[in-house]
């Protein structure tokens, strides 16, 4: 297929039915066919707006890690609000930045004129053509990928890469842990008790636990000598630090809407528990996450655990350094890699 053979195709009006569940609205075709739990209205937009604002005071602003001076082609998958793809768009006017979501959510008027917004279910084979972007970025798909779809995903991703195109990608584990073993299910912690349930109500559908084999998966699609960085992620304002302090606010206010909006239709429509459990078990999980007993020194009180992972094929050479959040790449290489930044919802206590 010649790169310009792919098209746009208008938006199926499919993709735009909403079905209203506890005040929340949720897309018809998502969840009737166990793509995507989650709401998209007006206040699921604002959530993601302020994912995307955490993850740019905790990376310092930097949209994109591998090295790529002057990308010509990115993709974006898993757009959502689009606010990653827009500021990358603007960062690189040159650049043709397409972002791909299931959902049309509403955009703010006067977009870059080099994005384009395009309405796809990512667990279908990927149209796009061979050796084609510069850059995919995929971030929070295991809540939209299908349990069985990940190798084939990743595969795509891979094939539409240009040699030496980059695979920057971001996903969370939402399985609260202790290091002291402090947080236990037997002691009904209600964040034990919300990632227990979390994990059951999703898994006839997806694979909560994607996040963890996702250095094996892309090995096994092709890509060799993984590289890992950690940063720390804390869930609510306790550091003394000014800067720590303002992720752990922000972190705080997404923690808070996360327990919400991810279980609502799952806890009830697959569990079965009523909506009154499900407020109060969220009510709990919040109050233990703005807990300050569970921190230790300087550590997080409750966050996440970032694994930066660095892939390339099986041809050229590759070097990576890394201090803190500023990280480094060096890369001698003519084929395709891939940088993975793995979130773990993790305690340390």
């Amino acid at each position: 297929m010649d790169e310009d053979d792919f098209q746009t195709v208008p938006v199926d009006e499919t993709y735009r039915d909403v079905i209203l569940h506890h005040n929340r609205e949720y897309q018809r075709y998502a969840v009737e066919h166990g793509v995507y739990f989650s709401p998209v209205d007006d206040d699921e937009i604002e959530y993601l707006q302020y994912i995307h604002g955490l993850f740019d005071l905790m990376f310092e602003r930097r949209l994109i890690f591998p090295p790529i001076p002057q990308p010509r082609r990115i993709l974006d998958c898993g757009s959502g609000s689009a606010s990653w793809a827009i500021d990358v768009a603007e960062q690189h006017p040159e650049c043709e930045v397409i972002g791909l979501d299931i959902y049309p959510y509403p955009m703010p008027e006067n977009l870059p004129a080099n994005l384009e917004l395009q309405i796809d279910d990512l667990n279908s084979p990927s149209t796009f053509p061979s050796n084609h972007f510069d850059l995919v970025h995929s971030r929070l798909m295991s809540g939209g990928i299908h349990a069985n779809r990940w190798m084939n995903y990743l595969t795509d991703l891979f094939r539409i890469l240009r040699p030496g195109g980059w695979c920057q990608m971001v996903e969370i584990y939402f399985n609260a842990q202790s290091d002291n073993g402090t947080l236990t299910p037997t002691q009904d912690h209600a964040l034990q008790v919300w990632s227990q349930s979390y994990i059951q109500s999703v898994q006839p559908y997806k694979d909560p636990r994607a996040a963890l084999r996702l250095q094996q998966m892309l090995t096994e699609v092709g890509f060799v000598e993984v590289e890992t960085r950690l940063v720390t992620l804390p869930l609510c304002g306790w550091s003394n630090d000014p800067r720590d302090h303002t992720i752990g606010e922000a972190s705080r206010t997404i923690v808070h809407r996360m327990l919400s909006s991810l279980c609502a239709y799952p806890f009830t429509q697959v569990l079965g528990m009523s909506q009154t459990d499900v407020q109060l078990l969220v009510a709990q999980a919040r109050s233990e996450a703005d807990n300050p007993a569970f921190k230790v020194a300087n550590q997080v009180v409750a966050g996440s655990r970032a694994t930066l992972l660095m892939f390339r094929q099986k041809t050229g050479s590759m070097a990576m350094r890394g201090s803190g959040l500023g990280i480094e790449a060096c890369l001698e290489m003519d084929t395709c890699a891939s940088y993975l930044c793995l979130f773990e919802v993790y305690i340390n206590s």
